[in-house]
């Protein structure tokens, strides 16, 4: 609905002053906030987790903290169209940071590895719930004409949480205190409550409320858990099998959605790489995919360099700055350089990700030319990743059959946990696999980072092959 009370320049209504007037502000900040949280929180547990492993054990579930976070964050993101249709901007938002302080308050009590799993399962169901829920109410508390500022700060949350994060959960861990970077959450939390109870409105919508797709999104969990589930086992047929079972319920997953069988979760075409949507959507998750190696960045990091919580969590979140400053520099490329671009970033990634797996072997490195070359990868690694990613989202949604635009525009976010679930649950098999539990110590670090980078290195190279058969001709429409 249009404001016809105040009349103002197009200039005006775009600008990032109107976006912090006339009581925007204070919302624009709150949502913001939304998203920081989730985010910080991410960068915060990837940070502490080494120092976790230290005190409660449990090295072999290492990254089911994530696959366990990501795949709850799937189906809070999923299931957010439903609760905001159904309860309203403000008590589906108070939900969502309810949700995620019970389960942050789960993992700061969490005095076994069990315990600390089911706390950050029910942080993602929050986090993911909030992350959503913050860019719906973008179309709900701005005008039209803000929306795009309004978008940009909320992204721009993720850069202000690579910092934020490594540098809250790396100050207590190295004091012995990780339990304490989750309290800080808490407040955090407590603060963003009280905010949304005031300043959020409480009209439900009129519109007919969103069914979920409770089958596919419990194949897609079903799926994840059988990866992770298989990476504990010493026995290469158990590893198997978990892949298997994992992509059976996959091909489930793909057989109803191609039949149009219940609430669609991505456009048509989504699932034939023969066409251009296909195409993309398998880009897309092999990136995401091989951005998975930095759940491992801080353990490798402590363990082979001796580094601090403080430093190794930092070191991990250049593959963060990378993809910010890459994205920002390279979005407003035009659009027929966009496959060449894409192609690039999947060249540089490969080289990073390459690199690091060069290093890992016993050569005759010193150590300050060797943390030189280690940031230099995994920076390479975000800066691929970034250069072509915003071009990437504007494909799928000028690819999107028509009347199916709103849905794309949900899938890329669906896309992206879901790749991320899985990327990390194959990381934690590789590593597995590497040794990083048996023999475990130095040598069985030293061979798990080989094996995890050298195997992820292949998803960068599949995206090329993806863009070179055919792609550019598909892409370049």
């Amino acid at each position: 609905m249009k404001d016809t009370n105040h009349q103002s320049t197009p200039l005006e209504n775009t600008s990032w002053h109107a976006l912090f007037s006339n009581g925007n502000g204070i919302k624009a900040i709150t949502l913001a906030l939304g998203v920081m949280l989730h985010a910080t929180n991410v960068y915060l547990a990837t940070t502490v987790m080494p120092s976790i492993i230290k005190e409660i054990g449990g090295l072999e579930y290492y990254a089911w903290n994530t696959t366990l976070f990501v795949v709850a964050s799937v189906i809070g993101s999923v299931v957010s169209a439903n609760r905001i249709s159904k309860l309203g901007p403000r008590k589906s938002y108070q939900m969502a940071i309810i949700i995620f302080s019970t389960g942050t308050l789960i993992c700061s009590m969490a005095s076994s590895m069990p315990i600390l799993l089911l706390g950050r399962f029910v942080q993602g169901l929050g986090g993911g719930l909030l992350f959503a829920l913050s860019y719906a109410m973008i179309r709900i508390v701005f005008k039209e004409s803000l929306w795009p500022r309004a978008m940009a700060l909320i992204s721009g949350m993720w850069g202000i949480a690579a910092f934020s994060g490594p540098f809250i959960g790396g100050i207590f861990a190295e004091h012995h205190e990780w339990r304490w970077a989750f309290g800080v959450l808490l407040i955090i939390c407590l603060a963003i409550l009280i905010i949304a109870s005031v300043i959020l409105p409480d009209k439900k919508s009129e519109n007919i409320i969103p069914a979920v797709p409770i089958l596919k999104l419990l194949l897609l969990v079903l799926a994840s858990f059988s990866v992770s589930a298989g990476s504990i086992f010493e026995n290469i047929w158990a590893n198997v099998t978990g892949v298997v079972l994992a992509l059976f319920f996959l091909y489930i997953v793909k057989i109803k959605e191609i039949k149009g069988s219940g609430i669609q979760l991505l456009p048509s075409g989504s699932y034939q790489l023969s066409s251009s949507l296909g195409k993309v959507y398998t880009v897309m998750s092999l990136l995401t995919i091989a951005t998975s190696i930095e759940i491992f960045v801080p353990y490798f990091a402590q363990i082979l360099n001796g580094f601090t919580p403080i430093q190794s969590g930092y070191l991990t979140v250049l593959i963060a700055i990378g993809w910010t400053l890459s994205s920002l520099l390279f979005s407003g490329v035009k659009s027929q350089f966009s496959y060449r671009l894409i192609l690039t970033g999947c060249m540089i990634m490969l080289i990073g990700l390459i690199g690091l797996t060069l290093i890992s072997f016993p050569i005759n490195i010193m150590p300050a030319p060797k943390l030189v070359l280690n940031c230099m990868f995994l920076l390479a690694i975000g800066i691929g990743i970034g250069a072509g990613w915003p071009h990437l989202l504007t494909k799928v949604f000028s690819l999107a059959p028509k009347g199916e635009e709103e849905l794309a525009s949900t899938s890329v976010t669906t896309v992206q946990l879901i790749a991320t679930a899985f990327g990390a649950a194959f990381a934690g098999l590789a590593s597995n696999i590497g040794g990083i539990n048996f023999p475990g110590g130095i040598e069985g670090t030293e061979n798990a980072s080989r094996i995890l980078y050298g195997t992820f290195s292949l998803a960068p190279l599949f995206a090329i092959i993806v863009l070179i058969s055919g792609g550019k001709k598909q892409l370049n429409k």
